[in-house]
């Protein structure tokens, strides 16, 4: 019986000491193009869709007109492109990141447009807290929350005819060499 407790509490040493050993000495994957801990994608999405079915808004603020999406269409290329690609164009680093970063213009699962089939609070909460461990920003402190709406109208709508000039916004080649400016502040 001695024995048995004395095995036990030893194994109960032994794992965080292996854990220990496991991460500082460089084994775990840290890079991009490691393959991932088993079950790490659905560990990390069950407590993200939690916390954003908690608190994300309901409905939208502002109207879905031509002046909203334009302003949204000037925001998400200034801001978002760069990652999440433009009508034709997708983003040159989005399949090198991990994960992907996905291309809000282009359909996937059953012709679904980008995030068109979400909720807009829920893409709301994305744009404003962003997503750890992703390389997905968090916009709350950099763009007014009109700015914010603005952008989620807009990938709401990605699987609708959009104006003429946001059309226009979205779908002309980004000048990959350029630099994108930094984020607008808002007061």
């Amino acid at each position: 019986m001695r024995g048995a407790i004395l095995a036990f509490l030893l194994g109960i040493l032994l794992i965080p000491i292996a854990g220990f050993v496991y991460f500082h000495f460089g084994h775990p994957p840290v890079a991009v193009a490691d393959q991932p801990f088993p079950l790490e994608k659905q560990i990390v999405r069950v407590p993200l869709n939690a916390r954003i079915d908690k608190e994300m808004l309901g409905s939208t603020p502002i109207e879905v007109n031509e002046t909203n999406l334009v302003a949204g269409a000037k925001i998400y290329r200034e801001q978002c492109a760069f990652c999440h690609g433009l009508i034709g164009q997708p983003s040159t680093i989005a399949p090198h990141m991990y994960p992907s970063t996905p291309q809000l213009w282009s359909p996937h699962r059953k012709g679904v447009v980008g995030v068109s089939d979400d909720p807009s609070g829920e893409t709301y909460w994305k744009v404003a807290n962003g997503i750890r461990l992703t390389g997905m920003p968090a916009f709350g402190k950099s763009l007014s929350e009109t700015e914010m709406w603005q952008v989620t109208l807009l990938l709401a709508n990605a699987d609708k005819p959009l104006p003429d000039a946001a059309k226009s916004l979205v779908t002309q080649p980004l000048n990959m060499g350029q630099v994108p400016p930094p984020p607008t502040q808002s007061h």
